[in-house]
């Protein structure tokens, strides 16, 4: 079994046993007031297993399951090592989070959740490596590159809006994420993705 799937099998089976027990999705949440403050760091990892509904839940995983295997087996090939892969996604869990740790550390009031960082973290080192694949988006062919700038648009959109105890923010911090550490490990991956994005 691939790593993305058991990702996602664990994800969605701590999601969906949390929707209707809101007492233990507030305990796994990123609450980095109660990490600062009670020293539960375990947060920065257990609010990416997390999600507020359905509908986040299935826009991440199905993200991760179109984009996740791409990714594994480009990682094994071009960096040397599969496992590169889940050491991303971890990362994609926890860094994100500094921004609002540091922010939020004294305001008992803010919490997120929701794996947007890893999966952003995922889907654009997959840009690094194939722009121009094809993914489906409801039924709807779309590149990997126009799907990471629409995955964007809909985290600025959603950022604004607010309201929603999803940290959005955490789509570009983890999208950054994903376009440097491909190329920390492999400096060549550089020219890999300029090769690609000129030669659709």
């Amino acid at each position: 079994m691939s790593i993305t799937l058991i990702i996602i099998i664990i994800t969605c089976l701590v999601s969906i046993t949390t929707f209707s027990r809101p007492e233990d999705m507030a305990k796994l949440s990123f609450s980095p007031y109660r990490v600062y403050h009670f020293k539960e760091w375990y947060r920065f990892l257990t609010s990416g297993f997390v999600h507020a509904n359905t509908m986040h839940l299935l826009f991440n995983m199905l993200s991760l399951y179109f984009v996740g295997r791409s990714i594994e087996m480009a990682f094994a090939v071009v960096l040397g090592s599969k496992w590169y892969y889940p050491l991303l996604y971890l990362l994609g869990l926890v860094l994100p989070d500094l921004y609002n740790y540091y922010k939020y550390k004294n305001y008992s009031g803010y919490s997120s959740i929701g794996a947007s960082g890893a999966v952003s973290a995922v889907l654009f080192s997959c840009v690094l490596f194939a722009p121009w694949q094809t993914i489906y988006v409801f039924l709807i062919p779309c590149p990997f590159i126009v799907y990471a700038v629409l995955f964007l648009i809909y985290s600025v959109y959603m950022s604004k809006r607010g309201g929603d105890g999803i940290d959005h923010r955490a789509h570009f911090f983890g999208a950054i994420l994903g376009l440097i550490f491909p190329i920390i490990i492999e400096p060549q991956v550089m020219q890999i993705f300029l090769r690609q994005l000129l030669n659709p």
